[in-house]
């Protein structure tokens, strides 16, 4: 539909359900994948593209960030079909100074333009050690920890910096100018798996709040501010006004932080010159990112460091829980991911309506029904 104002907007869902509500439907995470696939191969992305899109994804579920997940595909489908972003990108290194690279995404879709991005990092591992990477004219890029746990995977350290449309104002003030500007960290633990940190540097994601205006919900105290920069538990003044960062001025200050990473180091654009994912259907995003690996055999024996990430691991396990046990970061999403990977995903039916609609020759989007849980074929 198109407001007052002439611009456009997505009659696509905001990526917010969580999977516990509104009637959720369970599939397989293999059947969500290649149904999500044949979704954005129709919409006209290359199959290996939209292989990479659609695993990232499920990927999301899987872990129980319904937020990042298979939610947002209907306004992918909506971007694609409108030209807003390049469905055959030629991702390519602009600036190369030892192992410092500048890649410009040419609008392609985030997560392509991350793996691309990424595998190029892997490769110069060898020679330099220590890889970093700043991107331009990109788009939403979803879950940074699917990248982040590929990169642990082959025995480096990350460090990944996203910014985002603008729905957070600045520390004392009321006008929305910063996103939630998402910070991902892995590395690999031994026999303990990989710590995976991935965060927004604001107190809640905004998908939240549009799930509780959605509800007729108000929404806590301390999440948001209305448009005058004033605290409110409306979930609609809020959505008008801006989320806050996490901690006051110090999540503040990272959210900052994560702007000069993706933004001023890549060229991308920033705060408000970023086009929404939703709102903002007659432009590109411009999303910029930034990320380093370090390669850990170059610092320390990867033996020695598994053994000792072991030890830490175990040493804040068992370092005297004051209620229930200590949680380790990324650890609730593995746990969630092994049993959704044996008990099935489960979606929203809203969503699985939606995302039947966008490919109606499909079979229901269902798990085994015989009563035996059944592992994925992933």
């Amino acid at each position: 539909m198109t407001p007052a104002d002439g611009t456009q907007k997505s009659t696509a869902v905001r990526g917010s359900q969580d999977g516990k509500s509104r009637g959720a439907r369970t599939v397989s995470a293999a059947r969500l994948e290649d149904h999500c696939t044949a979704i954005l191969t129709g919409a006209g992305l290359p199959e290996t593209d939209a292989t990479i899109v659609a695993a990232s994804l499920v990927d999301a579920n899987l872990r129980g960030v319904h937020s990042h997940g298979v939610s947002r595909i209907p306004i992918y489908v909506d971007r694609l079909r409108r030209g807003l972003v390049n469905t055959d990108p030629h991702v390519t290194i602009i600036r190369e100074t030892g192992g410092a690279l500048v890649v410009d995404g040419d609008n392609g879709m985030g997560q392509v333009i991350m793996q691309r991005s990424l595998d190029l990092a892997r490769a110069r591992i060898p020679e330099h050690r220590t890889v970093s990477v700043a991107v331009r004219n990109s788009t939403h890029y979803g879950s940074g920890a699917y990248f982040a746990k590929q990169a642990a995977a082959s025995g480096s350290a990350i460090f990944l910096y996203g910014n985002a449309p603008a729905t957070m104002a600045a520390f004392g003030g009321k006008e929305r100018f910063l996103g939630t500007n998402p910070y991902t960290f892995a590395v690999p633990a031994g026999a303990r798996g990989t710590l995976v940190l991935d965060m927004a540097t604001s107190v809640v994601a905004r998908g939240k709040i549009i799930s509780a205006a959605q509800a007729g919900e108000s929404i806590p105290e301390g999440w948001a501010v209305d448009p005058e920069g004033t605290p409110t538990t409306d979930a609609d003044a809020a959505l008008a006004g801006s989320v806050l960062p996490f901690g006051g001025p110090k999540g503040y200050g990272i959210a900052v932080m994560v702007e000069v990473m993706a933004a001023m180091f890549s060229g991308a654009s920033s705060g408000t010159e970023i086009g929404d994912l939703y709102d903002d259907l007659d432009r590109p995003q411009g999303v910029g990112a930034f990320f380093t690996l370090h390669d850990i055999e170059a610092f320390v024996p990867p033996e020695q460091f598994a053994r000792r990430m072991e030890w830490l691991y175990d040493a804040l396990k068992n370092s005297g829980p004051a209620d229930g046990e200590v949680l380790l970061p990324g650890e609730v999403e593995e746990r969630t991911a092994h049993r959704q990977a044996i008990e099935g995903i489960a979606i929203p039916a809203a969503v699985a309506a939606q995302l039947e609609d966008l490919h109606p020759e499909s079979e229901a989007l269902q798990h085994p029904t015989d009563g035996t849980p059944r592992k994925q074929e992933r």
